[in-house]
């Protein structure tokens, strides 16, 4: 081209993303809150997967949790309290091109969000949700949530919680067309790590259920987990996450489980003590709503298949 050196090159060089690349700020939780730890895998896994800022999503909705999307360095909803799916199912039908993530607390999806959370588990679109659970409203002051164990101490109910907890993992896995359902806790980084890439490879709706530490208001509740491994399960076998020697010789308690089976995943659901971590259920072979949703963009498979590498704009369609 007429006025370019020869040696010049029009060529634009392939970009290259560190975890600085997704960090939008000091988050500002309490230390040693165990928020910190999932955000920061959260952005591992994107780093890892070099999957650009501008290509990516966070979606909350209302708690200490949902100020996630505040912290990241990426496209991002901070929606109402409960509506985290909604919002998110709206995005995803649009921009499948997408990388998705959803944020949500044991009050924001177990409480008031618990209509929407029976109908995102249906839909089965294609995003990756983790439920932090610290059994307590934390953001508005220490008030009972659906997943408080009998006798949590509260703001609304200072001689104990009387009634029994929700279990996320039963009521997910009795729910039509649920394709995938894990567990972890946010104090072995390298178990986290592992279920979260394992939700972020799966297509359809992922999701993880995180033990989270609350240092303000419920600090104490898993002390005992944290000091003795063998209150917790590892989900072995075929389809199980797979960690490095040094962290699976930590667990003493194992359980052969088939991540394909239903059945079998409800019953490891039921069980509490030990507290079963890594993948439940697995079912790749579920319906994904959101490939009917493009066909109202019209676009075919192949258009779908090119916005999501970068090939064609969706706004041009």
């Amino acid at each position: 081209m007429f006025g370019l050196k020869a040696d010049w090159s029009l060529e634009v060089q392939n970009r290259y993303f560190t975890l600085e690349d997704y960090n939008d700020g000091v988050a500002r939780w309490c230390p040693g809150c165990g928020d910190h730890t999932i955000l920061t895998a959260v952005q591992r896994i994107l780093r890892d997967h070099q999957v650009p800022p501008e290509k990516s999503m966070v979606v909350s909705g209302i708690g200490c949790s949902s100020r996630f999307p505040h912290y990241m360095n990426t496209y991002g909803f901070h929606g109402l309290h409960g509506r985290a799916f909604p919002i998110a199912e709206g995005i995803r039908a649009r921009r499948p091109d997408l990388t998705m993530f959803v944020i949500t607390g044991d009050g924001d999806c177990c409480s008031i969000g618990a209509g929407h959370w029976v109908h995102a588990v249906r839909y089965n679109m294609d995003m990756t949700v983790i439920m932090f659970n610290n059994e307590i409203y934390g953001l508005t002051k220490k008030q009972t949530s659906p997943t408080s164990r009998i006798g949590l101490k509260s703001n609304t109910h200072p001689r104990g919680s009387v009634l029994p907890p929700l279990n996320p993992a039963a009521a997910t896995l009795g729910m039509s067309n649920a394709s995938f359902f894990a567990q972890t806790v946010d104090w072995n980084s390298a178990h986290l790590n592992a279920v979260l890439e394992a939700a972020f490879n799966h297509r359809g709706f992922s999701f993880v259920h995180v033990l989270q530490r609350c240092t303000a208001f419920t600090s104490y509740l898993f002390d005992g987990m944290q000091a003795d491994p063998n209150t917790l399960a590892l989900l072995t076998g075929p389809g199980s996450v797979k960690l490095d020697p040094s962290v699976d010789r930590m667990f003493k308690n194992r359980v052969e489980h088939n991540p394909k089976d239903i059945h079998a995943a409800r019953r490891v659901a039921e069980q509490t003590d030990p507290f079963p971590i890594g993948i439940l259920f697995q079912d790749e072979t579920k319906p994904v709503y959101n490939d009917h949703t493009v066909e109202g963009l019209g676009m075919s498979v192949e258009d779908k298949l090119k916005a999501m590498n970068g090939v064609i704009d969706l706004f041009s369609i």
